[in-house]
């Protein structure tokens, strides 16, 4: 569940637009992170016409390099003024000055999940009874939630939805376990997340009101 490469992405963008036809110019900046130690940190500068990037500048390479016809003549152009000066001063200036930010905003960010477990309406299948256990607000996006059945890995009807993106940094999954209800058994679902020191596991009880099986799932302790 580690992140081996976070990209930063800065976006200028310049628009031209003549009659009904439209000319759209960008430029995007990365900055790209392989290790705490900015070993192998990298800087690209693309230049997009279009939809189409015609030429690039990649730190690593040290020089620009062009991919259309107007990219290449750019490139040799660029490549012997001061453009190129400019750009070889921004690993350091624009990258590596801003990773300790980077990090500790984004990079090293961990948010523990929100666990509910809940009873939803089966679909018309071979068992009448369905479980719901949704993990909200995680970060970062790996997770893995599983089921258990008197404490082994339940893998045969269970369906889950890929991590869901709320649009704010934070993810959400759901994931869903048909099944047969038998007397006396125990089923729970266990969540595993980098924000955890543990995996932690969720019991579900059919006998206590769905608020209070909330409350459990809330505060339930570790595996």
């Amino acid at each position: 569940m580690s992140m081996s490469i976070f990209c930063v992405s800065l976006t200028l963008v310049l628009s031209i637009f003549s009659g009904t036809d439209g000319y759209f110019e960008q430029v995007v900046s990365q900055c790209r992170f392989s290790s705490k130690d900015l070993q192998g940190t990298e800087f690209i500068d693309s230049y997009v016409f279009n939809k189409a990037e015609y030429v690039r500048f990649n730190s690593t390479v040290g020089k620009y390099v062009g991919y259309t016809e107007l990219g290449v003549k750019n490139a040799e152009a660029w490549n012997k003024g001061p453009e190129l000066a400019v750009e070889l001063g921004e690993l350091e200036r624009f990258c590596k000055h801003n990773a300790p930010i980077d990090y500790s905003a984004i990079l090293d960010k961990t948010v523990e999940p929100h666990v509910r477990l809940s009873s939803v309406a089966p679909p018309s299948g071979r068992h009448p009874a369905m479980l719901m256990c949704s993990a909200y607000d995680f970060y970062p996006k790996p997770i893995r939630v599983t089921w258990l059945r008197d404490g082994r890995e339940v893998k045969s009807d269970v369906t889950s939805t890929e991590e869901l993106a709320n649009g704010d940094w934070y993810y959400q999954i759901h994931s869903h376990l048909e099944y047969t209800p038998r007397s006396g058994e125990k089923i729970s679902c266990m969540v595993e997340h980098i924000s955890l020191t543990e995996p932690m596991v969720y019991h579900w009880d059919p006998s206590l009101p769905e608020a209070e099986r909330n409350k459990i799932a809330i505060g339930a302790s570790g595996l």
